[in-house]
C-alpha cells in the first residue's frame, strides 16, 4: 500500500430496516457510534507513548482478527466436531436431535476449558492457580 488511509470516525445511528439481515449488527453500529473513542486513546496515548492513530489501528486490527484467533485458540478440529453437532441436529430437526447436540457442546466446551478450570491437575509441572502465586515469588 503506498499510503495509510485516512478515515473519519463519524457516528451511524441508521436507518436500520426491520427486514434487514444484519439488522443486529447494525443496531450494535449505532450504539457504539454514539461513544467518541477518541477520548480514550488520547488518554491512553498519553500514557504510554503511542500514537492515538497507532493505536487505533490496532485497535482495529486487533477486532477484525479475533475471529481468527478464536478460531487458534479453539483449533479447527473444535470447530468441526461443534458445527457436526449442529449440522446433525438440524438435519434430524427434532428437539430431541438438539437437546443432543446441546449436550454435545456442553462436553466440547467443558473439553476446551480444562486446562482454564483445573490449570494445576491439567499442567502440573508448568502450569498453576495464578491466585494462589506469592506475591513475594520472582
Amino acid at each position: 500500500m503506498d499510503e495509510d488511509p485516512t478515515m473519519v470516525l463519524a457516528p451511524w445511528t441508521g436507518p436500520i430496516p426491520d427486514d434487514h439481515p444484519d439488522a443486529n449488527f447494525l443496531v450494535d453500529v449505532a450504539t457504539y457510534s454514539l461513544a467518541d473513542p477518541v477520548a480514550t486513546l488520547s488518554r491512553l496515548s498519553g500514557s504510554v507513548g503511542v500514537p492515538v492513530g497507532s493505536l487505533a489501528r490496532y485497535v482495529l486490527a486487533k477486532w477484525v482478527t479475533a475471529g481468527s484467533d478464536s478460531l487458534l485458540e479453539a483449533g479447527p478440529t473444535a470447530l468441526d466436531r461443534m458445527r457436526a453437532l449442529i449440522a446433525a441436529a438440524e438435519e434430524t430437526g427434532t428437539d430431541a436431535a438438539r437437546l443432543a447436540a446441546w449436550e454435545g457442546m456442553v462436553e466440547q466446551v467443558s473439553w476446551l476449558a480444562h486446562g482454564v478450570d483445573d490449570p494445576v491437575g491439567t499442567y502440573p509441572e508448568g502450569g498453576g492457580d495464578p491466585s494462589t502465586v506469592d506475591a513475594d515469588q520472582d
